[in-house]
């Protein structure tokens, strides 16, 4: 499977965000101490600062780094693309942004910036302490719990197809998980790896996590996946051989993996949590006609051209998983196809 330079890009990377952040600031003194170099300089300084976000998106003392020379340039547009940038990463939806297109970002932007930092912190630590915090201080309380079942409705609302808006709330759902939370994170993985299958590192979480569990043919699904998106990471034979041979000298048991239909409606689940950001009408679509009147054109063929062609991505992949699944071994082409994409 191919890598995309950018996706690696927006795995964080501290130690390059905090270089490319203390260059952009040197720049910017440069840029208040010599009026004449002003321009160059503050155009160095906003091309670090972008550099920093780039690496580390997860340190809000970057985006304030980049805000701030917005300011300076008196940028009120730039600065309103950095804000509604910042808004796509907290997995805000961009429609409530939208509302705010006529404000003075100038005057204003740095103030939605903090608000929006304190509200929905970037780091997993700080936004849990937050939440408590809201919740009243006791890790506890009800009103934690229902702080809680806030986010994870937000969860089933949200569109995470954006690679850092789905680590950061991954990462936020592993603190869950840590906090007692089990059920909730497995419910809330799914959705995360619905909207962004190619999370290799989610799958082998949520694996592990079943496997502890001792819940075998979701544990089995889990690491199938992480093998079918990284071949070289045998993830789902390890668990086999660890499943068939018993700690006791090594006695087999009569395990392959879980039954058809387990494999087919896991697939079917992480399918149907794909439309709710579906943009393509199936229903409106027109029903493919061959140019050879006998020739039958399969309808699930027809419906992952379409979705391919729509950048339905994670539809179409789980579809062609489950289609090779079940046997059509026409469909390995199209599995191949959104694996390269994705």
């Amino acid at each position: 499977m191919r890598e995309h330079s950018g996706d690696n890009l927006q795995h964080p990377r501290r130690n390059l965000g905090n270089r490319y952040r203390s260059q952009a600031q040197k720049f910017v003194r440069l840029a208040k101490s010599d009026p004449e170099r002003s321009g160059s300089n503050f155009q160095w300084a906003e091309q670090n600062a972008r550099q920093a976000i780039l690496h580390d998106f997860t340190d809000e003392r970057n985006w304030r780094c980049l805000a701030d020379i917005k300011v300076q340039l008196n940028d009120n547009d730039g600065l309103g693309i950095v804000l509604e940038d910042v808004f796509t990463v907290l997995g805000r939806e961009v429609k409530q942004f939208e509302k705010l297109k006529n404000l003075n970002y100038i005057e204003y932007g740095l103030e939605l910036l903090e608000a929006a930092f304190s509200r929905d912190p970037l780091t997993a630590d700080a936004w849990w302490e937050a939440l408590v915090i809201r919740g009243g201080g006791d890790a506890q309380s009800d009103e934690v719990l229902l702080e809680i079942a806030d986010f994870a409705d937000r969860c089933r609302d949200l569109d995470f197809r954006d690679q850092r808006a789905n680590i950061i709330y991954g990462r936020r759902i592993e603190q869950l998980r840590i906090q007692g939370f089990e059920d909730l994170f497995i419910e809330l993985c799914r959705h995360l790896l619905a909207h962004r299958p190619s999370n290799h590192e989610l799958w082998m979480q949520l694996g592990r996590l079943h496997e502890r569990r001792e819940e075998t043919d979701s544990a089995w699904s889990c690491y199938d996946h992480v093998q079918t998106l990284r071949p070289h990471i045998l993830a789902r034979d390890e668990y086999l051989s660890r499943l068939t041979t018993a700690m006791d000298g090594g006695e087999s048991q009569p395990w392959s993996g879980p039954e058809l239909k387990h494999r087919t409606a896991f697939l079917e689940q992480m399918e149907s949590l794909t439309r709710r950001v579906r943009t393509v009408d199936l229903e409106e679509q027109p029903q493919p006609v061959s140019e050879k009147p006998d020739e039958f054109i399969h309808p699930d063929k027809a419906k992952l051209d379409v979705l391919i062609e729509s950048e339905n991505i994670s539809e179409a992949f789980f579809l062609a998983r489950r289609l090779v699944a079940s046997g059509e071994d026409w469909a390995n082409s199209y599995l191949e196809k959104c694996r390269s994409m994705m």
